[in-house]
């Protein structure tokens, strides 16, 4: 399993729909945004909604190195094409907002380094499918607002 361009934001409009909106979920280093992506009006009410779409933001002031910010892009990638089908229908942006700390890992892509942001994913993606189910039930296609 790939992971196609319809997967990814890509226009800045695109970005700033999405971060006009307040916070889904913050963690230690990185902060998700999520919104609710309209279908078209001539779209079918039986159709397959929309597959979830991401945009990953890693600055280089967080994260100096281009191997760490490689890191992260790709740890993202992943764990976001994992649970693509369960997040159909939303735009998510992740953003890293701190630098990590250098004295809890000895080299950019040091394993400590991979499994720290793997689970600042877990923690970040679980509220994101939390938030996509309650919102399915209850009808509310506007987050954060």
């Amino acid at each position: 399993m790939g992971f196609p361009k319809a997967a990814r934001l890509l226009k800045t409009d695109e970005f700033s729909s999405v971060f006009s909106l307040r916070p889904l979920r913050r963690s230690a280093h990185f902060v998700l945004y999520m919104r609710w992506r309209e279908t078209a009006p001539d779209t079918p009410v039986d159709a397959m909604p929309h597959e979830g779409r991401i945009g990953i933001v890693v600055g280089k002031k967080h994260a100096p190195r281009a191997v760490t910010r490689n890191l992260i892009k790709r740890q993202a990638r992943e764990m976001f094409r994992q649970r693509r089908v369960a997040l159909a229908g939303w735009d998510f942006v992740l953003r890293l907002t701190r630098r990590f700390d250098k004295g809890t890992y000895t080299a950019a892509a040091a394993p400590v380094l991979n499994t720290l942001v793997q689970a600042e994913f877990a923690q970040l993606f679980d509220a994101a499918e939390k938030a996509a189910r309650k919102r399915r039930t209850t009808g509310d296609k506007t987050e954060g607002s």
